[in-house]
C-alpha cells in the first residue's frame, strides 16, 4: 500500500481533529507536532517538513477555520492542498516535440529499475497511439541489451542496439535516425548507470545530451531509497538539468520521503511512478490525487481511468445482456476476472474507494492468490462445462480438482459462490428494471 505507515499516522492525527466542535490554538498545534513527527519518520526531508508544518499552522490557525462550523474538517482540506502544493500541484505531462521523434533519455544510478521503467514508458505511450522505439544505451551492465529486447519483445516494441563494443553516443545517434527511417515518434533511450555518482558516468551523460539534444530527461529513482533519492536527483539535475523524475517501486513498503521531498528540493515534477513488477504498472502522477490517497479520501479518478483503459465497453453491454437472461456462464465469469486482473492488486484498488483508509484494510483479507485459485479451477474445466455447471457431477469435480491442485471442497464452494453471485446479479438486475418503469418492487428476499 502507498506510505502505509505514513498515511495511517496522518489520517490518526487529522481524526482527533475532525471530532471535535470546536478547536483551539493548541488542538492545531498538538495535531501539527504528530504530523511533523510522521513525515519525519516518513524520511521527509527536514527543511520540507518545517517549511510545510509552518505553512499549514498559519493557515489552519486563522480565521477561515476557527470560526467554521467544522473547523477539522477545514484543518484536514488545507494539509491536503499544503500536501498537493509540495508534490507539485499539477500533474506535469510529458513534452512532445512538434517535429518527431521526441527523444526521451532515461538516467538514474544502477539498481533503480531504469531499463524496466523504459519498457513500461514505451508501453504507456503506445497506449497513447505513439509508435515508441527502444534505445539499448548501456553497454556496461552485463546483460542490459538483452533485459531491454526481453522487455521490448513482451511488450512488442522495437528495441535499436549495436551491441556493447559501440559508444553510449554513437548508440543514441543511431537509434534517432533508425526511428526517422522507420516511423517511430518517440525515442527512449536507455542509459547505463553506476552504483554511486561518479564524474565518467557524468561525462557520458553530458555527451549524450549534447549530441542528440533530448526533449526529456527523465531520472529514474527508487523511492525505497527515501532521503537518499532526493540527493541522487539533485546532483543529476545540478550536472544535466533532468525535466522530471519517475520514482520506481511505489508498491513497495516506501515511507514516503522521497515523494514528498524531491519536488520541493530539486524543483523538478514527478511526472510518473512504477506501482508494481509488471510492464503495465506505471501511472502518471497526480500530486492531489496522491495527498487523497494518503489521506484516505480515494482516488475514484484514477480508479475510473483504470477502468475505462482495461474494460471493453461492448463485453460490458453483452454481459448486460446475458445477466438480464440468466446467460451468465463460467467463461464470463473468467472474462471478468480477467479484466478485474489487469486493474492491478485489489489492495492498490481498495485504496482508491473514499473512505477505504488502510486501517480499514487490514480488517479485509485482500488475496489475490484467491483469484489465481479460482481461475485455475475454471480452465481446468471443459467447454461444455463451464457453459453449463449444472452437468459438474461428483467425478467431474474431482476432475477439475486434481487439474487445478485444488481440493475437491474448493471445487464445490466456486460452483455454490458462482450459482449465488448469479441469482443476485438477476435479483439486481429485476429491481433496476422495475426501478425504471416506476413499478412496485417485489424484493425476491422479502418474500410478497
Amino acid at each position: 500500500m502507498v506510505f502505509e505507515g505514513l498515511a495511517d499516522k496522518l489520517q490518526g492525527a487529522l481524526q482527533k481533529l475532525k471530532s471535535k466542535g470546536k478547536l483551539t490554538e493548541n488542538d492545531v498545534k498538538e495535531v501539527m507536532r504528530e504530523v511533523k513527527l510522521a513525515l519525519l519518520e516518513a524520511d521527509v526531508n527536514f527543511k520540507v517538513v518545517k517549511e510545510f508544518i509552518d505553512k499549514v499552522k498559519d493557515r489552519a490557525v486563522g480565521q477561515e477555520v476557527m470560526e467554521s462550523l467544522t473547523p477539522g474538517q477545514q484543518v484536514v482540506k488545507i494539509v491536503h492542498e499544503e500536501l498537493t502544493a509540495l508534490m507539485g500541484t499539477t500533474h506535469s505531462k510529458i513534452t512532445f516535440a512538434s517535429k518527431p521523434p521526441t527523444v526521451i533519455m532515461l538516467v538514474g544510478l544502477q539498481g533503480a529499475g531504469k531499463t524496466t521503467t523504459g519498457g513500461k514508458l514505451g508501453a504507456y505511450l503506445k497506449k497513447l497511439g505513439k509508435r515508441p522505439l527502444l534505445v539499448a544505451g548501456d553497454i556496461y551492465r552485463p546483460a542490459a541489451i538483452k533485459q531491454l529486447q526481453v522487455v521490448g519483445g513482451q511488450l512488442d516494441i522495437p528495441v535499436f542496439s549495436l551491441g556493447d563494443k559501440v559508444s553510449p553516443v554513437q548508440i543514441a545517434k543511431e537509434g534517432i535516425d533508425h526511428a526517422g527511417k522507420h516511423g517511430n515518434d518517440v525515442v527512449i533511450i536507455d542509459t547505463a548507470g553506476r552504483l554511486h555518482i561518479d564524474e565518467n558516468l557524468m561525462e557520458e551523460l553530458e555527451n549524450i545530451k549534447k549530441t542528440v539534444m533530448p526533449h526529456e530527461i527523465l531520472l529514474v529513482v527508487d523511492a525505497m531509497t527515501g532521503q537518499d533519492a532526493v540527493n541522487v536527483a539533485e546532483n543529476f539535475n545540478n550536472r544535466l538539468g533532468i525535466d522530471g523524475v519517475i520514482l520506481t517501486k511505489m508498491d513497495g513498503d516506501t515511507r514516503g520521503g522521497a515523494a514528498l521531498s524531491v519536488r520541493s528540493v530539486a524543483q523538478k515534477p514527478i511526472k510518473f511512478v512504477g506501482m508494481g513488477e509488471k510492464l503495465s504498472e506505471i501511472e502518471p502522477f497526480h500530486p492531489d490525487r496522491m495527498a487523497s490517497r494518503i489521506l484516505g479520501m480515494g482516488d475514484v479518478l484514477s480508479l475510473i481511468e483504470k477502468a475505462q483503459a482495461n474494460f471493453d465497453e461492448k463485453k460490458a453491454k453483452e454481459l448486460e445482456k446475458k445477466i438480464r437472461s440468466q446467460d451468465f456462464t463460467f467463461e464470463d465469469f473468467l472474462d471478468q476476472l480477467q479484466q478485474m486482473k489487469k486493474l492491478g492488486p485489489l489492495s492498490q484498488l481498495l485504496e482508491m474507494i473514499p473512505g477505504a483508509n488502510s486501517k480499514q484494510l487490514k480488517d479485509i483479507e485482500i488475496n489475490d492468490k484467491e483469484l489465481a485459485h479460482i481461475e485455475a479451477m475454471i480452465n481446468s474445466m471443459t467447454t461444455e462445462e463451464r457453459r453449463n455447471p449444472s452437468m459438474i457431477n461428483g467425478s467431474r469435480r474431482k476432475r477439475i480438482a486434481a487439474g487445478s491442485g485444488m481440493t475437491v471442497q474448493k471445487v464445490n464452494n466456486l460452483l455454490k459462490q458462482f450459482e449465488q453471485t448469479k441469482k443476485m446479479m438477476k435479483q439486481f438486475s429485476d429491481m433496476e428494471k422495475g426501478m425504471k418503469k416506476g413499478g412496485k418492487m417485489k424484493l425476491p428476499f422479502l418474500g410478497k
